[in-house]
């Protein structure tokens, strides 16, 4: 009889850790942290003042994001104050999105009551990863408008008494709006990985050696789409919250000074 296919949306428990229950897509995460982390110490012992392959490679895709997000923000010093988060968001997403194709997911685990429960689960196929990822995001937003602006003049563009009804009921429509990328960015994310993820078990299972390949790179690119979007947007709103309020471009002004 032909073994059905699998399909969870949630990520296995494999043990618990001081009462706190680690899954599989928990045990993904830390293993690409320690592996960014691992590159990044190799990477930069391995700094030259002639740089070879990789490092030429890696300061031309930095130079490019960061030109990307001087053109966003209109002013380095805030293109050098926000890289370092907005990089880290990009390049985390894209690995876990990469890693997803290794062999080792879903096929190596433990077995349990005669099924196999995978060590290795896909990131950013879990609600709790994106959702995290969007919590930093947001807070990112949030305490850059505030550092920039100040409470009182950040909290206008949300409340604002001064307008009248119309531009109170702006506000709060705008404030319902920040709440709203909590789940705009995490489901975002989510939903275009999973579906990924369903598709090539789908795929595999009834094509194994005719489409799988060719799908394989469409969600590949979708994968580094998904992380440039997500960093993007990051950055667009920064853009946004920082910006003086009712359209003013006397706080970009500020902001650069």
């Amino acid at each position: 009889m032909e073994e059905g296919l699998h399909i969870t949306l949630a990520s296995e428990r494999l043990f618990s850790l001081w009462g706190l229950p680690v899954t599989n897509s928990l045990l993904s995460v830390w293993l690409i942290m320690a592996l960014l982390l691992a590159g990044a110490w190799a990477l930069g012992r391995s700094l030259a003042l002639k740089p070879g392959r990789t490092q030429s490679a890696v300061e031309m895709f930095f130079e490019y994001l960061l030109g990307l997000m001087e053109g966003t923000l209109g002013s380095r010093k805030l293109a050098l104050r926000y890289f370092p988060l907005i990089a880290t968001i990009f390049i985390f997403i894209f690995t876990a999105n990469m890693f997803d194709f290794l062999p080792i997911f879903g096929t190596v685990g433990i077995q349990e009551h005669g099924e196999l429960i995978p060590l290795f689960h896909a990131a950013n196929a879990d609600l709790n990863t994106t959702l995290a990822l969007a919590i930093i995001s947001f807070f990112a937003i949030e305490i850059s408008g505030i550092a920039t602006l100040g409470v009182l003049k950040y909290g206008s563009k949300f409340v604002n008494f001064k307008g009248g009804a119309m531009m109170f009921a702006v506000g709060l429509l705008e404030l319902i709006g920040n709440l709203a990328r909590l789940v705009s960015f995490s489901f975002r994310l989510f939903g275009a990985i999973f579906a990924g993820e369903v598709l090539l078990l789908v795929i595999a299972h009834f094509l194994p050696y005719v489409a799988s390949v060719p799908f394989m790179a469409f969600e590949m690119f979708i994968g580094l789409l998904q992380a440039a979007v997500f960093a993007i947007l990051t950055l667009a709103f920064i853009k946004i919250a920082i910006d003086e309020p009712h359209g003013s471009h006397a706080g970009e002004a500020h902001a650069a000074h």
